[in-house]
């Protein structure tokens, strides 16, 4: 069985439709979920799911505590799935081609740093866009720069609001991240 580990800093639904994806599968299940913030309802959801939770704070991340932690799961992914810390080139050289985020823009437009959530839909929106997406991508030292995996977009021609772009992309990335995964993990 192939161990999935999540890193996310909020609410966690995109690391919940994962974890309900691989809950019966034979490829993989989700081991572990890493958050920075004590108060991410995404522990909830792993508490709930009964899948260790591991909270660490920022300096944990360079330190050397959060990679310890990583080589004795010993994962076959890490995803980050809505984590807002930039990740360190020492676990992405531990881990190379193991680490994925996912960014809810089409990528390169609207990437790197502070581009994240609304900040993205609100450019996308004030930019009169007329199409988005998401880009699930290998992650390296830069913000929004790794190899991409896939992209998927959605039209924006009818929205008049940041949320009503935020909803569609949530749509996209409820769909497509967790297939993305499983053929990543099929190798």
């Amino acid at each position: 069985m192939k161990k999935i580990v999540l890193f996310a800093s909020g609410n966690g639904s995109n690391a919940e439709k994962i974890i309900l994806h691989f809950k019966k599968s034979s490829l993989a299940n989700v081991v572990t979920i890493f958050s920075n913030n004590p108060d991410a309802k995404v522990l909830e959801k792993a508490k709930n799911h009964q899948i260790e939770a591991v909270v660490f704070k920022k300096t944990d991340l360079n330190d050397g505590f959060v990679l310890e932690k990583l080589q004795k799961v010993e994962p076959d992914l890490i995803v980050l799935a809505g984590f807002l810390l930039k990740f360190p080139e020492s676990i992405i050289n531990k881990f190379p081609k193991k680490v994925i985020n996912i960014h809810p823009a089409l990528l390169p437009k609207y990437g790197g740093k502070g581009m994240y959530g609304m900040n993205v839909h609100k450019a996308v929106l004030e930019n009169k866009e007329k199409e988005t997406g998401i880009t699930i991508h290998y992650v390296n030292e830069h913000y929004d720069e790794g190899e991409y995996i896939s992209q998927h977009k959605v039209s924006t021609e009818n929205c008049t609001s940041a949320e009503e772009i935020a909803k569609k992309i949530q749509e996209l990335e409820h769909e497509y991240f967790p297939e993305v995964i499983e053929r990543l993990l099929e190798g």
